[in-house]
Formats: C-alpha cells, structure tokens, sequence
C-alpha cells in the first residue's frame, strides 16, 4: 500500500477530519497585507475561512497564549499565567514546559481520550503530556543538564530520537532558522510516516528576528518569508498523499510583538527599598519581587495580608509612574489584573509604555539598547487591548466554510471552534465556538 493511501484509509472517513494546527509565533494581523502578496499564504487564505483580527490573551506571552489556544481558557483559569514559573531566587527561572502546570483538559486530552492519535512539535507546555508523538519544547536550565536527556525525559523517547538522528544536524542550539528547519523536516516526516489525527506545531522564526532585530527589521521579514515556504511545502505533502479532503490545516498567531530600545528592572529598586537581597543574580529574603512578562510585569507580595506593606508597595508603583520619563503606562491592582485574566496571586500588575519593557534583573534600574546588545529590540507581553496588537486565525479544509470571515474574535474562542471541528468538546472554556466559520454537520 502507498504512502498516501495509507494516509488517506488512516482518515475516519465517516467522522471528523484531521487538523494540523500550525503556530507562527509573533505574527500578526498587520503581517497579513504583506503575506497575502506570497504564494502559498495567498493560495491557502483563498479557500479558508478565519479572522484577521484575534485578540490575544494577558499577559500577551507565548506560553499562556499557546496554553489558551488548546484549553479555551484565560490564563487565570488554565494556571500558566507567564512564560516563567515564579523562582525568585533563580538568575534564569524555569519556564512553564509541562502538562502538569496546566488546569482542566486540553484539545490533545480530548483527542487522545476519543481514540485519535496525537502529535506535537515543540507546542509550548506539552512535556510530560500524553500525547503520542511528542517532542516538546523544554530546554536544558542546569549546568548539569544535558538537552536530549532533557527532552527524552520529557517526550517520546523513541520519536525523539529517530528524529534527532534524521534532523539533529540542522540544530545549532535554539539559533533560527536552523531550529525552525528541524522542526519543519521533522514535521513532514511525521505527517508522512505516522498521519497522526491531530498534530500541533510551533515555529518561532519571526519570534527570535522580532526580539533581536525589531518588528519591522528585514530579518523579520525574511523570517514571514521563510514561513510562507515552509507552508508551501506542507500543503504540497499533504497533496501528495491526497489529504486536502481529510485534514483541516489551521494557521494561527498567538501575539504581536512592539519595537522597544529600553528595559526596565524592577527588582533593582525592590531591592533598594529593603524588601529583598540580591543573590547570584536573583533575589533572596524577598518580600516583594517582580516577574517580568516584558511588556507587563507581575508584582508579588509574599505576606498579601501584610496591609502596610501592600500601601507602601503600591505607593512606590503610584509614584514611580508619575515620574517623567518612568517608562511605566499602567499600573493594575490585584483585582484589575485577574479581570484581565492574568494571575490573580499577584499584588499589583504593571505594563510598560512604548518602547520599554521589564526584566528580571536587578543589578540596575534601567538600561539602554545602545548600552546593552543583549536588549530586544521588539517585545510581547502588552495589553492585548492595544491598537494594532492583534494575530489571526485562517482555517482551510473538509470542516471549514471556505472564504467565511468573521471580523474579530478571541484566543480563547481558537480551541472550542477546533474541537468543534474534531467533533470534540472542551468543558469549562472561557471562549466560544465561531459557528459561523464552520461547515454545517448536519
């Protein structure tokens, strides 16, 4: 039997399609009046149904993005509410890489629990998930780690390695294109070789050009360049083996990105105020510490009932927005942030006005693109309420309206509305399923 028979008699073909859910990190909807000029992008937006215009979640990150898009849920009900977990002390704190950190179920849950086979490449908290064919995105964080061992713990052991000894040597490191290179070889052999019911993929190219050379920089645009072949290759294999009639293909973004050329610390004047020591890099005796989600920033009080110290932390907050200059647009209490859907743990939520945004570091309050080449020079994280700050979502195949459009929908309506489509269901979504977009099953 060939190749594209057997995907093709793979295919429930009385049930729903297949999907293949593609994520193009940081791209948004002012990139659509550039990517509709390049072939594939245009070929497939002719015959897909989808939104130009996808408010994002908050904060604006690509964890708690990516997290939202499969569970349907804000980050303050699904749990992962930045990219890093909240590790004080830790120069370089984990990132939230696993299932485990996530509440309620999941797009892949509800597929593997209806018997479909599951795929992920670098899906952003997926390590340790039950997902068939797995290679996650999780990333060596100790001296002692070694990245394999680090990503067999974590996936499928052995996809991982047929994939790393097929494509292992087109990685050099997290470095772009070349990952973006790997994941799109392993991608195609995956589609080929196992036709998995659902496969999920990650590719941040435009992502890693956006922070390290501005959102308008000509490596960005390379990047969409890059993307719109990488598309143009996965719709030419899914021709090959005959599967435009049985797999839905959705593209989708999961933020933007802003140019910025200053960075703010805030743990630099915690630490100045008393409410924490520095240490290696981090903080230790903290009472009051900051977790950056760049664009915003998270402000944690340990002791929250500790009310003299909660005035005077948001005292502080009052008064350094006002300052000239400070960098500082918003500051959220506690109650405004969880409104927004981001943490609810935290005492006071900041955002960073244009051109700024906030790190960890505490060794200075604030330093310059000209001072510092480790600088992005574009960054996520901000209100998703922000003009001209939001992403897509195009969907083309057996179960969407071809040429449907819907002029604005939610993050959070992306997983219910693919579920729909995989004749799935997630409980206790926050969004909504866009019928509109769907063909009509009955």
């Amino acid at each position: 039997m060939s190749e594209g028979k057997r995907y093709i008699d793979g295919a429930r073909r009385n049930g729903p399609h297949r999907m293949l859910v593609i994520s193009w990190d940081a791209v948004g909807s002012r990139d659509l009046a550039f990517l509709e000029t390049l072939p594939h992008f245009k070929q497939f937006l002719e015959r897909a149904a989808g939104c130009g215009e996808v408010k994002s979640v908050c904060p604006s990150l690509t964890y708690p993005a990516h997290v939202s898009i499969v569970t349907g849920k804000l980050p303050l009900h699904h749990g992962v509410v930045g990219n890093y977990r909240l590790q004080p002390g830790r120069k370089a704190p984990d990132w939230f890489w696993q299932r485990r950190f996530v509440r309620g179920t999941t797009l892949y849950d509800e597929a593997r629990r209806a018997g479909l086979r599951t795929a992920a490449l670098l899906w952003p908290v997926t390590g340790g998930a039950k997902i068939a064919y797995n290679l996650p995105e999780v990333w060596a964080n100790r001296p002692w780690e070694h990245q394999l061992t680090v990503s067999l713990r974590n996936g499928t052991p052995w996809y991982e390695m047929d994939l790393f000894r097929r494509f292992g040597h087109m990685i050099d490191g997290v470095r772009q294109p070349m990952l973006d290179d790997f994941v799109q070889a392993s991608l195609l052999h995956t589609l080929r070789s196992y036709g998995p019911d659902l496969t999920l993929v990650h590719l941040t190219d435009v992502d890693t050009n956006r922070h390290d050379h501005g959102v308008g920089s000509k490596e960005a645009e390379a990047a969409l360049l890059r993307l719109d072949a990488r598309l143009g290759q996965v719709l030419e294999l899914l021709e090959e083996l005959g599967g435009e009639e049985t797999v839905d293909v959705v593209l989708l973004g999961d933020h933007y990105q802003k140019d910025v050329d200053r960075v703010l610390y805030p743990n630099y004047h915690i630490v100045e105020k008393g409410w924490a020591e520095r240490r290696n890099g981090g903080l230790c005796r903290w009472k009051v510490a900051a977790q950056s989600c760049d664009g915003a920033c998270y402000i944690y009080v340990k002791d929250r009932q500790d009310k003299e110290l909660m005035l005077r932390v948001a005292e502080w907050l009052r008064e350094w927005k006002r300052r000239p200059g400070s960098g500082v647009r918003t500051v959220y209490t506690r109650r405004q942030a969880r409104d927004k859907g981001a943490d609810p743990r935290c005492a006071f939520m900041l955002e960073a006005e244009e051109g700024f945004y906030f790190k960890n570091g505490c060794s200075k309050p604030m330093a310059e693109a000209s001072e510092d080449i480790r600088i992005h020079r574009g960054a996520h994280g901000y209100d998703p309420d922000s003009p001209g700050y939001g992403t897509f979502f195009f969907a083309a195949g057996p179960s969407f309206k071809p040429g449907a459009r819907v002029s604005q929908m939610y993050l959070i309506d992306e997983g219910p509305t693919m579920a729909r489509a995989l004749g799935l269901e997630l409980e206790d979504a926050d969004g909504a399923v866009i019928d509109s977009l769907l063909r009509s099953t009955s």
